[in-house]
């Protein structure tokens, strides 16, 4: 997850530079609750340097850990893959993106069920170009190619795209103010939904 100040710069048009790293935690914190509500995920790793997101996320229950390699999502990415095999060697795994706001722990379950079948698989956003999970089996590299036009990229690498229907909130990730509509309309988590509502303090304006 990238330092809030940094986080969602395209969003900054339709939230405000003040609310965007808000929003950017609070997309973060509606994403770790609802994967760690999920029943087949053991654990949650975050890979970030930011020490408000950090704490803020520990508390949910993620486990955080420094972004050592500093050179982009998918190093940091194939870091925590590092992470989580030192103490599950033997476990599956999957990358998600922090801002999927109004990720549904059931449609997850679906995503990770459908994914077990295969050595690696991956979700497409809404707008069929980009990726917003990655999964890996045991002993599989993930080898994440996330960023621009990544669902291009995963297919050519072999992963196998999760064609389910009904899995819109796992697709829904937020860059823009045409994404938080969209998401605002599936139905957003806690988080966002009262940071959407409250906006920026009024001390902090």
């Amino acid at each position: 997850m990238k330092p809030l100040a940094r986080a969602k710069s395209r969003l900054a048009p339709a939230s405000g530079a003040l609310l965007r790293p808000r929003l950017a935690l609070a997309f973060a914190r509606d994403t770790v609750s609802a994967a760690l509500s999920c029943p087949g995920v053991a654990d949650v790793v975050v890979v970030t340097d930011d020490t408000t997101a950090g704490a803020a996320l520990a508390a949910l229950g993620a486990r955080i850990v420094a972004d050592t390699p500093a050179a982009g999502l998918n190093a940091a990415l194939a870091h925590g893959e590092r992470a989580v095999r030192s103490a599950r060697p033997h476990g599956a795994l999957a990358a998600l993106n922090a801002d999927l706001p109004a990720l549904r722990p059931a449609e997850l379950s679906r995503v990770l069920e459908f994914s077990a079948a295969f050595p690696r698989a991956f979700v497409t956003d809404v707008a069929g170009i980009g990726t917003t999970f990655l999964s890996a089996g045991p002993g599989v590299e993930l080898r994440p190619a996330f960023g621009g036009p990544s669902r291009a990229r995963h297919l050519t690498s072999g992963a196998v795209e999760v064609t389910l229907s009904g899995i819109d909130s796992v697709r829904q990730d937020v860059d823009t103010g045409d994404d938080l509509r969209a998401a605002l309309a599936l139905g957003v988590g806690p988080y966002t939904a009262g940071r959407w509502a409250a906006g920026v303090p009024a001390a902090d304006r």
